[in-house]
């Protein structure tokens, strides 16, 4: 039997397996791509569509802009996880890819403010906000499908892969930047040469619809006899917010470290500590090959020990290193320091994340569980990961201390280390009520 077949009859094989993998996070992979590419032009977009009175107020408007498409997260979590939820992982997963690919098509191509005018930040908002309606069920959809294709005991070391595949996008970007930064002078990179990583994004698009074209179904979605309607599929939030709410804090931890050493690290790096441009792409680059080294570690790791228990640990470590680790780096700014303490941030964001993705798959109901996964990821971008370079500029600007985004960090492990104890106070229960067998049972916690 090929394994064409054998994904369709009983078991699929790791051929398979891995093959699906890669067709279902290679959406998630443009998804980065893209956000990752406009934080860290940030700079040159501001100047483009955003010109006003000051670079710092230029540089806040583009990074509300930024935050802006977050905002929009939760609305596509229950429109369009209510929608994967009832006709299946495979249809929904290439509908959310075609509504990303057209906000990055249009980013890439609208003209500046001194050509079109006002129009020309309004068109970029608007591909923002159709890139963060996508978003918002991309994940979920993405990390319950591996969730429902792992093996037994395996599970959180599959849905490791759907970050994992992000940091692949975030080491090509970087690396696409570091280039045209070689190739390119600044003028020429403000000018046009910003655009050609989107355009590159927009080539991809056609490969990645290839590769989702040929998904298969979950076993496990078409196993089930009653797919809810959207109504259905709020009213079951709505009897779950408690859940969703803790869900929410949970992913507050990963979501905010993540967009600290990725998207707000060029930025960072460049405006904040004055280091060179090519120092700052090149800790990009770093982080995103460690957190890709250390997502699958911390998935394979809860698997063995237990979710709860990594994600204790490492939400203890953060809110004792964050903010020291920045004023360190502070004190005195060079290419080491920055690379030491995102490589520290980095395996936060790895263990975590890792071990975190599976539990919030395994508390949420089982007839809801992309919109209900969905909308808890995305409340948790939308307030803490989305706004952090603009939290984290404002903050520098308002204490004048560089090590400031360090108090947001903290305070996003607090709510990490909060929302584990509440969801795993009462884990049997939660794991009962998303229809598998008790977290306890399955994954020890002690």
């Amino acid at each position: 039997m090929d394994s064409s077949a054998a994904s369709t009859h009983g078991k699929p094989g790791r051929g398979s397996k891995a093959g699906a993998v890669l067709r279902v996070t290679s959406g998630n992979f443009l998804e980065q791509f893209d956000f990752f590419l406009f934080g860290f032009y940030a700079t040159y977009i501001s100047k483009v569509f955003f010109p006003a009175s000051s670079e710092f107020a230029s540089l806040m408007l583009t990074f509300a802009v930024f935050g802006a498409g977050f905002l929009m997260r939760p609305l596509g979590a229950i429109v369009l996880g209510a929608y994967i939820d009832k006709v299946g992982r495979r249809k929904g997963l290439i509908v959310t890819l075609a509504i990303m690919a057209s906000g990055t098509i249009l980013i890439a191509c609208v003209p500046g403010y001194q050509t079109i005018g006002f129009l020309a930040p309004l068109l970029v908002l608007v591909g923002r906000l159709l890139q963060g309606f996508s978003a918002g069920a991309e994940l979920g959809g993405v990390s319950v499908y591996l969730a429902e294709m792992a093996m037994p005991g395996r599970k959180g070391f599959y849905t490791a892969w759907q970050s994992a595949s992000q940091q692949i996008a975030i080491a090509v970007a970087a690396t696409l930047g570091y280039c045209l930064n070689e190739w390119l002078s600044v003028e020429e990179i403000g000018a046009w040469g910003w655009r050609i990583p989107f355009f590159i994004g927009c080539l991809i698009v056609p490969f990645i619809f290839f590769l989702r074209r040929s998904l298969q179904e979950t076993d496990e979605f078409k196993a089930r006899v009653h797919h809810p309607s959207a109504g259905e599929v709020l009213r079951t939030m709505l009897e779950n917010w408690k859940t969703v709410i803790a869900g929410m804090l949970l992913v507050a931890m990963t979501t905010t470290t993540f967009y600290l050493i990725t998207v707000y690290t060029p930025t960072f790096g460049r405006s904040v500590l004055h280091l060179s441009t090519a120092d700052s792409l090149i800790v990009t680059l770093c982080v995103g090959l460690s957190n890709f080294f250390w997502l699958p570690i911390g998935g394979a790791l809860s698997d063995r020990i237990g979710r709860r228990r990594i994600m204790v640990v490492i939400t203890l470590l953060a809110i004792c290193t964050a903010y020291p680790a920045l004023s360190w780096l502070a004190a005195a700014p060079s290419f080491g320091r920055m690379l030491i303490v995102l490589l520290w941030f980095s395996f936060f964001f790895g263990m975590y994340n890792g071990a975190m993705v599976a539990a919030l798959t395994e508390v949420m109901p089982a007839n809801i569980r992309v919109a209900g996964f969905s909308l808890a990821f995305s409340l948790a971008t939308a307030v803490f990961g989305g706004f952090t370079p603009a939290i984290s500029t404002y903050l520098i600007q308002l204490t004048g201390d560089k090590a400031a985004p360090g108090y947001w960090l903290t305070f996003a492990a607090i709510c990490g280390l909060y929302a584990t104890f509440t969801l795993y106070r009462n884990a049997p229960q939660a794991a009962k009520a998303a229809g598998a067998a008790p977290l306890a049972r399955r994954t020890p916690i002690r």
